[in-house]
C-alpha cells in the first residue's frame, strides 16, 4: 500500500480548485466591468455553460474509455491554456463582451469532466493508500474545499495590488499544476462490466447518457442528487451574481472573495466531519442538516447585516455544506460500477452546469429591476422550503439501509 497517488489526486484537485474558484470571481467581476449590468454579466456566466452541458456526457464516455487519469490531465492542462486566453485579450486587442463570452465559453468546453475524472479516479487510489471511501471522500472534499477557499483569498488579493488580469494568469498556472500532479499519478484503474452497457462504437449517444440511465434506477442516490439540483438553481446564483453585483455596488468588491472564503474554509472543517457525522448520525440526517444548514442561515444573511455578521451567517453556511459532496460522492461510488462511475459524474457535471442557467438570467435580470435585497430574500426562502421538503421525503428516510448495503455488496466483492 502507498498514499502517493492519493496524495498527488488531492494536489491536482486543490490546484484545480485554486484555478476554478479564482475564476468563479474573477469571470462575474470582469463582466460587470466590462458590461456595466448584472444581466448581462449573467448572460455571459450563463453563456459560458451551455458547451459543457453538450460536451460533459460524452466526456464521461471518454473517461471510461480511454481511462480516469488520462482525462484529468488533459481536461486541466487545456483549462488553462484557455484561461491564459483572457489577460492576453484583453492585453493586446481588449476585452469586451463578445471575447469574454467567447473565452469562458472555450474554458468551460476544455474543464468539462476535469472534476468528474478526478472523483472516478478516487476509489483506485483510496483502494492503494487502504482508505475507506468515506474516509477518502471526507479528506477528498476538504482539500477541494480548501482549494476553493484559497482561489478567492489569491484571487481578491491579486485584484486589489495587481488587477484583474494578473489574477487570471495565477488561475491559468494553478490549472497547469493540476495537469502535472495528475500526469504523476500511477495506479491500476479498476475495471467492472456492466451488463446492458453500450459500446460506445455502436452507440456513441447511448453510451454517453448511460450515466443518466442509471441514476433514474437508484431513487435514493437521486433524492441526493436532486437537492444539489436545487442548490445549484437556487443557491449558486447568489454567490455568482447576487453577492459580486452588491460589494462591487459599495465599490468594495474585493469583499465578496473574502465572505466566500471564510464560507469555504469552514466547508473544510464540514467535509472533514462528514466520516465522523455519518457514524453518529447516518446518511440521511446528515442530508437534512446539510440542506436546513445551507437554507436557514440565507435567510438572515439575505437582509445584507454588517459585514461581520454576513461571515459568520457565512462560516455556518459553510459548515453545513461540507458534508455534502462527500455523500454524493461516496454513493456514487459504493452503488455504480467502475466502468460506468465517469458517465454517472458527468451527470452531476451536466447538473452543475445546467441547473444555474435556469435561474442565473432571471437573477440578474431581478437585481437590475427590483434590487439586490428582495431577490436574495427570495432565494434563501425557496432553499429553505426545498429543503425542507426533501427532508421528509420517502426516498431520504430508506436512504440509510440502501447505502448500508451497497457497501456491503462492495465489500464483499
Amino acid at each position: 500500500m502507498t498514499k502517493r497517488p492519493f496524495v498527488l489526486l488531492q494536489a491536482a484537485s486543490l490546484a484545480s480548485f485554486i484555478d476554478g474558484s479564482s475564476t468563479f470571481i474573477l469571470v462575474p467581476l470582469l463582466a460587470l466591468q466590462t458590461t456595466g449590468s448584472s444581466a448581462l454579466a449573467a448572460l455571459v456566466i450563463g453563456a459560458s455553460a451551455v458547451p459543457s452541458l453538450l460536451i460533459t456526457p460524452f466526456v464521461g464516455g471518454l473517461i471510461d474509455r480511454f481511462g480516469r487519469r488520462r482525462l484529468a490531465i488533459w481536461t486541466e492542462l487545456t483549462t488553462g491554456l484557455a484561461v491564459a486566453c483572457i489577460p492576453l485579450v484583453a492585453a493586446t486587442i481588449g476585452m469586451n463582451v463578445w471575447w469574454l463570452v467567447l473565452l469562458t465559453v472555450l474554458r468551460s468546453i476544455f474543464g468539462a469532466g476535469s472534476v468528474s475524472a478526478r472523483k472516478a479516479l478516487l476509489p483506485d487510489v483510496a483502494e492503494k493508500a487502504g482508505m475507506t471511501l468515506d474516509r477518502a471522500n471526507s479528506i477528498g472534499e476538504a482539500v477541494s474545499s480548501a482549494g476553493f477557499a484559497i482561489g478567492p483569498a489569491i484571487a481578491a488579493t491579486i485584484l486589489n495590488k495587481l488587477g484583474i488580469e494578473a489574477g487570471f494568469w495565477a488561475a491559468a498556472i494553478a490549472a497547469l499544476l493540476s495537469a502535472f500532479f495528475a500526469w504523476m499519478i500511477r495506479v491500476p484503474e479498476k475495471q467492472e462490466a456492466v451488463e446492458g452497457d453500450p459500446e460506445e462504437s455502436k452507440h456513441p449517444i447511448s453510451y454517453a447518457l448511460q450515466g443518466f440511465v442509471i441514476l433514474g434506477k437508484l431513487p435514493q442516490l437521486l433524492i441526493v442528487f436532486l437537492s444539489f439540483c436545487i442548490l445549484a438553481i437556487v443557491y449558486i446564483p447568489t454567490e455568482m451574481v447576487v453577492l459580486p453585483r452588491f460589494y462591487n455596488s459599495i465599490g468594495q468588491p474585493a469583499l465578496t472573495g473574502y465572505l466566500i472564503t471564510a464560507m469555504s474554509i469552514f466547508t473544510v472543517f464540514g467535509s472533514l466531519a462528514f466520516e465522523k457525522l455519518v457514524k453518529v448520525f447516518g446518511y440521511a440526517n446528515t442530508v437534512r442538516f446539510g440542506l436546513l444548514g445551507i437554507g436557514i442561515p440565507m435567510l438572515p444573511m439575505s437582509q445584507l447585516p454588517d459585514y461581520g455578521v454576513m461571515i459568520l451567517l457565512g462560516t455556518v453556511l459553510g459548515f453545513a455544506w461540507g458534508p455534502m459532496m462527500p455523500i454524493l460522492n461516496t454513493l456514487i461510488q459504493t452503488m455504480v460500477p467502475a466502468n460506468i462511475r465517469g458517465r454517472v459524474f458527468a451527470v452531476e457535471g451536466v447538473m452543475w452546469n445546467i441547473a444555474p442557467l435556469t435561474s442565473f438570467i432571471l437573477v440578474g435580470v431581478g437585481l437590475d429591476t427590483v434590487g439586490v435585497k428582495p431577490v436574495y430574500l427570495t432565494l434563501a426562502i425557496l432553499v429553505t422550503l426545498f429543503s425542507l421538503v426533501i427532508s421528509f421525503s420517502p426516498q431520504l428516510r430508506s436512504l440509510n439501509r440502501v447505502a448500508a448495503e451497497a457497501k456491503a455488496t462492495a465489500e464483499a466483492a
